[in-house]
C-alpha cells in the first residue's frame, strides 16, 4: 500500500464536521477508518482497510468499516469504485491530482492512475462540439500489466460477437 505524504489531520478533521452538520457521533473508530482511507493513495478494499487498522492495533468490524465508508462517501471526501473484482475500493477525492482515470489489471487487480492532458483536451472538445458542460469524467481502461503479461497472462476473448456485418 502506498501512503500518502499529505497531512491527513486536516481531512479527519473534515470528516469529522460533516458528521456533526449530519446530527452524528464522531467516534473513534470513524476516525481510524477515515485516517486509513485518506493515509493511502491506493484504491483500498474493506479487507484491506480492516488489515491495515488491524496491524495499527485496532479491531474495527466489516460492519463498522463499511457503514464509515458509506458516510465518507456521501461526504464526497471519498470515491467508491467497482472496478469488476466482486467488490468495491475506496479512493480519498484528496489527492494533489483529483482528476486521473484508471489502467486496471483484470488478471492481478492493479490499479494505475494515469493523467493525460491531450484526454482532458479531447474531453472539453467533444463536450464544446454538443454544447455540453461537464461536471466531472471517469475513465478505467481494463487489461493486462506488464508484469503479468510477462508472467503469461493472456486476455480471454469477452462478450458475443454479432455475425452480421454492420459496416
Amino acid at each position: 500500500m502506498s501512503t500518502t505524504s499529505v497531512p491527513i489531520a486536516p481531512f479527519v478533521r473534515l470528516f469529522g464536521r460533516y458528521l456533526r452538520e449530519q446530527g452524528l457521533p464522531v467516534t473513534q473508530q470513524r476516525e481510524a477508518v477515515a485516517q486509513v482511507v485518506f493515509g493511502s493513495d491506493a484504491h483500498l478494499s474493506v479487507e484491506e482497510i480492516e488489515s491495515i487498522l488491524r496491524e495499527e492495533g485496532d479491531r474495527i468490524g466489516k460492519a463498522t468499516i463499511y457503514r464509515t465508508l458509506d458516510l465518507l462517501v456521501k461526504s464526497k471526501l471519498v470515491e467508491e469504485h467497482d472496478f469488476g473484482e466482486g467488490f468495491k475500493r475506496y479512493e480519498h477525492r484528496l489527492s494533489r491530482q483529483p482528476d486521473h482515470d484508471h489502467l486496471i489489471c483484470r488478471e492481478c487487480g492493479q490499479v494505475t492512475e494515469f493523467k493525460d492532458p491531450e484526454l482532458r483536451r479531447m474531453q472539453e472538445r467533444v463536450a464544446r462540439e454538443h454544447g455540453f458542460v461537464t461536471s466531472r469524467h471517469k475513465l478505467e481502461i481494463y487489461g493486462l500489466c506488464a508484469p503479468c503479461r510477462e508472467a503469461g497472462a493472456t486476455l480471454e476473448e469477452q462478450g458475443l460477437t454479432c455475425p452480421i456485418e454492420t459496416v
